[in-house]
C-alpha cells in the first residue's frame, strides 16, 4: 500500500511538473519582452500562428513535431523540452522523498502535513530556480520579481512551517513548555542568521573583486539569489549551492576557453560574462534535492582525511 501511494504520488508530481514547466516556457518567452503571459494564446514566435491544444502537450508535442513549427517549420529550440523535463524531474524526486514520511514509524497527521508542505515549498523553489537559470543564461537577467518576490514568499511559507513544526514537536515534547519555546527560538534564530549571512557573504566577495580587478564581477542579482536560497533551504545548503555553482562555472569557462574556433586572448576571456546566476540555480536544485547526502559525505571524507 505504501509503495503504491508513493509511486502514484510521484507520478502525479511529475505530470504536474511537466504542465507547470510548459507554463514556465510561456513566461520565459514573454517576460523579457514585457508581454502578458495570459493573452494572446500560445502561438509560434516566427509565423504568429495560434497553436491548437495538441501542440501544447509537454514534451510529447515537441517530440512529435521534431522541434519545429508545423506551419512555418521554424526551429522551436531545446529550451522548451529541457525546462519541462527539469521541472517535472525535480518535482517527481521531491515527491518521492517527501512521501517517505508515510513509511516512518510514529507518523501523525501533523507530521505528514509538515512533510507534504515542505515538499510543496521545495517545488515552488525549484520552479523559481529553473526560471531564473534560464533568464540569466539567455538574458543575463535575474528579475527582482522572482528573487526578492520569491524570498518574500519563502518567508511567509517558512513562518507557516515553523508554526506547524512547533505544534508537531509540542505533541511529543517531554522537556517542558519553556524548553520547547527555547528550542523553537534557537531554530528561528539560526534561520534568520543564515538569511543574513548568505547574501552578505556574496556581497563581500563582490566588493573584494571590485577592489582587486576594478570592475564588477558578481552582480547584485546574484546577491538577491543567495537571499532567496537562504530563505528556502538554509545557510548550509545555500553555501553548498554557491560552491557547486562556482565549480560548474569554472568547468564551463574552461570548456569555452578550450573550444575550437572560440579562442581569445586572456584579456578578452577575462571580460567575457558568464551567467553565474544560472550556475548557482543549478547548484541550488542539486543542494535542495541531495544536499544532506552531499554534506554528510563530505564531512565523512573530511574526518577520514583528518
Amino acid at each position: 500500500m505504501f509503495w503504491m501511494i508513493r509511486t502514484y504520488g510521484t507520478l502525479v508530481a511529475a505530470l504536474l511538473g511537466l504542465v507547470f514547466g510548459s507554463f514556465l516556457n510561456v513566461c520565459l518567452s514573454r517576460w523579457p519582452k514585457g508581454e502578458s503571459i495570459v493573452k494572446p494564446r500560445s502561438h509560434c514566435r516566427s509565423c504568429d500562428r495560434t497553436l491548437p491544444w495538441w501542440e501544447n502537450l509537454p514534451l510529447a508535442s515537441w517530440a512529435a513535431l521534431r522541434g519545429r513549427c508545423r506551419g512555418c517549420g521554424a526551429w522551436i529550440g531545446w529550451r522548451y523540452p529541457v525546462v519541462e523535463l527539469a521541472v517535472g524531474t525535480a518535482w517527481a524526486i521531491t515527491a518521492w522523498q517527501a512521501l517517505l514520511a508515510l513509511y516512518l514509524p510514529g507518523w501523525s497527521r501533523v507530521s505528514i502535513f509538515d512533510a507534504l508542505s515542505f515538499a510543496a515549498g521545495k517545488m515552488i523553489l525549484y520552479w523559481l530556480l529553473v526560471a531564473l537559470a534560464v533568464l540569466d543564461a539567455e538574458q543575463l537577467w535575474l528579475p527582482d520579481a522572482l528573487t526578492l518576490g520569491g524570498a518574500a514568499l519563502g518567508c511567509g511559507f517558512m513562518i507557516m512551517r515553523f508554526a506547524v513544526h512547533s505544534s508537531a514537536r509540542l505533541l511529543h515534547w517531554t522537556g517542558g513548555l519553556v524548553a520547547h519555546h527555547q528550542h523553537m527560538y534557537n531554530v528561528i534564530f539560526r534561520w534568520v542568521l543564515g538569511v543574513l549571512i548568505a547574501p552578505f557573504f556574496v556581497l563581500v566577495i563582490r566588493w573584494a573583486y571590485q577592489v582587486i580587478r576594478r570592475r564588477e564581477g558578481i552582480g547584485l542579482g546574484d546577491v538577491k539569489l543567495m537571499l532567496l536560497l537562504a530563505v528556502w533551504i538554509g545557510l548550509g545548503h545555500t553555501l553548498l549551492s554557491f560552491v557547486l555553482g562556482v565549480l560548474l562555472g569554472a568547468v564551463v569557462a574552461l570548456v569555452r576557453l578550450g573550444s575550437t574556433g572560440r579562442r581569445k586572448n586572456a584579456e578578452d576571456w577575462a571580460m567575457t560574462k558568464l551567467p553565474m546566476g544560472t550556475f548557482i540555480c543549478v547548484g541550488g536544485i542539486v543542494a535542495g534535492l541531495w544536499g544532506d547526502q552531499i554534506i554528510a559525505a563530505y564531512l565523512h571524507w573530511a574526518e577520514f582525511r583528518a
